[in-house]
């Protein structure tokens, strides 16, 4: 039998477990066996095989149901967003932003006050004059797309796009780079439709031209 090392005890009962896990003796969905068996074979007590049990239950791998059992969740540890962001590629990227901007841009149709009305215009006119440096670019562009995500009123959204937006811009940078160039007169004149849009509350008109921008993008790629 494999025995744990004494040093951070509980911590190697729990990487223990999630071997034997990973190697498939307790398949998701099944339960584990009580401590009283459990502990023995992973080499330690009861209460360092439940504190073993609480750290994967804290990293996503088990579950704890009252009056029930110990429970497998997942067979490895789950990805952290980040590193699902970073490992997306550009058409998966544009993807996201079609999803959380569509729908944004119908929102802050509706919902924008005329301060927000404000702030996205002086976004739209703070990236018109950033046009030739690309990095600036970006950055003025995802601070105008953010100001319409803003006045939609709804903060899932707001979080989604903020948790997004440092690989949407690595994204942006990648492909505007393969382009070479970037930030011409026809980009600038959606991004000010989609402003009129919203100014005028046209609802529709605002997701139809969000969704035509980034589809423009996509189409970039192919």
């Amino acid at each position: 039998m494999t025995m744990v090392r004494r040093e951070s005890l509980a911590e190697q009962a729990a990487e223990l477990l999630l071997a034997r896990i990973r190697d498939g003796e307790w398949e998701v969905g099944e339960k584990l066996p009580g401590e009283t068996k459990l502990a023995p074979q992973l080499g330690v007590g009861r209460s360092t095989a439940r504190e073993a049990i609480r750290t994967l239950a804290g990293r996503g791998i088990l579950t704890t149901r009252q009056g029930a059992g110990v429970f497998v969740t997942a067979a490895d540890i789950p990805e952290s967003w980040d590193e699902i962001l970073q490992r997306a590629d550009i058409v998966a990227v544009l993807e996201a932003r079609t999803a959380i901007e569509v729908e944004a841009a119908a929102l802050a149709a509706e919902r924008r006050t005329s301060v927000e009305l404000k702030k996205i215009r002086g976004a739209l006119d703070e990236r018109e004059r950033h046009r030739t440096h690309l990095d600036e670019h970006v950055e003025t562009d995802m601070a105008f797309h953010r100001s319409i995500v803003a006045a939609a009123h709804s903060p899932i959204l707001l979080d989604l796009f903020d948790s997004f937006a440092p690989r949407s811009r690595q994204a942006m940078i990648e492909m505007l780079r393969h382009r070479s160039h970037h930030g011409g007169n026809t980009d600038h004149s959606i991004h000010e439709r989609v402003y009129q849009a919203i100014a005028s509350r046209d609802i529709e008109a605002a997701a139809a031209l969000a969704r035509a921008h980034l589809h423009a993008l996509r189409e970039l790629l192919s």
